[in-house]
């Protein structure tokens, strides 16, 4: 499993073999079941994840007991509570497994050391946090200016194989409509 991490790296920025051993070495890989918390809410997020396997969720749970979808987690994708883990402060969402999960785990401590020792660790940081950022800024837009047909049918296009992976009543908070709505669509 390792050889997934290292061609992850390598995706974006070119390692020898010193190097991918090196970046490896900060990691580690846990197994995770089906609804098992990666990051809950009000703990410490030491880690940040990359997805080897399975899928998963982060959200927000408001105080009327209804879930708030704010990103799915697939292979080849980092989730976390990126607030709380970038600010060592304590969990504001969730995060679980919707299906029995592989990840790499990466403390901030190791994520800085390997930024600081290594130029490439860096850039490819920051090719993902700007990745993700313009994604984040994409659906906030999609939220703000498409109607709920409008989103589905975006969100179909963007993650092709979504509803073989994720339950429609989760698409159904992701995209901010009712299960009903969703179901009519």
């Amino acid at each position: 499993m390792e050889s997934f991490l290292i061609e992850h790296f390598r995706k974006i920025v070119p390692l020898d073999e010193s190097e991918a051993a090196y970046i490896a070495s900060h990691f580690t890989y846990k197994k995770f079941k089906k609804h098992q918390f990666v990051v809950q809410e009000g703990a410490p997020v030491p880690n940040s994840f990359l997805v080897a396997k399975g899928s998963l969720k982060s959200y927000h749970t408001d105080d009327n007991g209804k879930e708030h979808i704010l990103q799915f987690g697939f292979e080849n994708w980092w989730i976390t509570d990126f607030y709380a883990h970038s600010n060592e402060t304590p969990a504001t969402i969730n995060v679980d497994c919707m299906e029995d999960s592989e990840l790499y785990c990466l403390s901030l401590q190791d994520r800085e050391k390997l930024c600081a020792e290594l130029h490439k660790v860096a850039r490819f940081f920051l090719t993902k946090a700007n990745n993700g950022y313009l994604a984040q800024q994409q659906r906030i837009l999609s939220l703000l200016n498409s109607n709920a047909r409008e989103r589905y049918e975006q969100l179909l296009l963007l993650y092709p194989g979504i509803l073989n992976k994720v339950p429609k009543q989760l698409i159904a908070a992701y995209l901010g409509v009712s299960r009903e709505t969703l179901s009519r669509l």
